[in-house]
């Protein structure tokens, strides 16, 4: 069997066992969810998911893509924008979003197509979101060309990503090892990385070793229990997504990971929009990080972020909070909000 039909299977497997066991009940409804807190996916809930996901198809541009007002952040905001759909189990060629979903598919793989290195002349951050992108539709798009030509990106994006790998272990925002590391764009980089091997490409051993022992050894702070940006030290956003990159590398048990998880737990300021600058960078990563701490973590975290989300919605249904905003603050929710789904591979655990 190759490898789109491995993974085509393994992805209707998922949403069939998915349907069965994980629909999201209330806890009342479920014994079973009640035994073990899993945290639910409210009517509310639902309903911002479907608001955002609307203001998503009101805001796409012409060409397919999500950028700020000026176009910037175009491969960040389309490849981000395509996962929101996917928390629902939406892709591009499927159900009544196909075409808007295609645009952006296409749009996408154009980009890589019209590049010679496929690196697209962005930094490491959209290189990674592009990375986990691909991965995920990669053997879920209903023409076999255009699975060709996902693969093909997915491949060229993670070589950019192994040949940037900085001596140290990490990534900086440059496509190459000389470039330096800092911990926000490593934990992108890495995070996208383990999407592209759960896919299927061979990410070497000595590659995630590296990373572990640059977040380990150069970022993690044994005073503060969380991660520095670059060195030793703490913020929230490098702390969530060096948590989770480091549970992606096989570190869960360590007691490092269990000291950064604790550091978030604790923090008074990580549900403060105000407080917290990189509030929805920082809660994506969050998120996904108490959902690999295991279902007791993740019980406690999911309500306080989902309704803190649901608060934080603007009139129109997006999460943009000023005209010309960064365009991953409304996707970023999305996938937030829809983590009871599971839809999304690496944000399985």
């Amino acid at each position: 069997m190759n490898t789109i039909h491995h993974r085509l299977l393994q992805n209707i497997l998922f949403l069939i066992v998915t349907c069965i066991f994980v629909l999201p009940l209330s806890a009342q409804d479920s014994p079973a969810a009640a035994e073990t807190e899993a945290p639910e996916l409210t009517k509310e809930a639902e309903q911002a998911i479907d608001r955002g996901l609307q203001s998503l198809l009101a805001s796409q541009n012409a060409d397919g893509s999500w950028s700020s007002a000026n176009g910037d952040y175009a491969i960040a905001g389309t490849s981000l924008g395509l996962m929101a759909f996917m928390v629902k189990g939406e892709f591009p060629g499927f159900g009544r979003n196909r075409k808007a979903l295609d645009r952006a598919k296409d749009f996408l793989l154009k980009k890589s197509k019209d590049s010679p290195s496929g690196a697209m002349g962005v930094k490491m951050y959209e290189i990674g979101l592009f990375t986990i992108a691909m991965s995920e539709l990669w053997g879920m798009t209903q023409d076999p060309e255009d699975n060709q030509a996902i693969q093909k990106a997915l491949e060229r994006s993670v070589q950019i990503i192994l040949r940037s790998q900085s001596p140290l272990g990490g990534w900086r925002y440059a496509p190459r090892p000389d470039a330096g590391q800092d911990t926000s764009v490593t934990a992108m980089v890495f995070v996208s990385l383990a999407s592209a091997r759960e896919a299927g490409v061979l990410v070497p051993t000595e590659t995630i070793d590296r990373v572990t022992g640059y977040l380990r050894d150069q970022a993690w702070d044994e005073k503060t229990g969380g991660f520095g940006y670059q060195g030793k030290g703490y913020t929230m956003a490098c702390t969530a997504g060096g948590v989770y990159a480091a549970q992606l590398a096989g570190n869960r048990d360590t007691e490092w990971v269990t000291a950064a998880l604790n550091s978030l737990e604790n923090n008074p300021k990580m549900f403060s929009r105000k407080d917290n600058g990189h509030f929805y960078y920082s809660h994506y990563y969050a998120m996904q990080a108490m959902v690999q701490a295991g279902d007791e973590r993740y019980a406690k975290w999911y309500p306080k972020i989902r309704d803190s989300l649901i608060k934080l919605q603007q009139p129109d249904g997006s999460w943009q909070e000023k005209e010309g905003d960064y365009p991953h603050k409304t996707p970023m929710s999305i996938i937030i909000l829809g983590t009871p789904h599971r839809y999304i591979p690496v944000y399985q655990r």
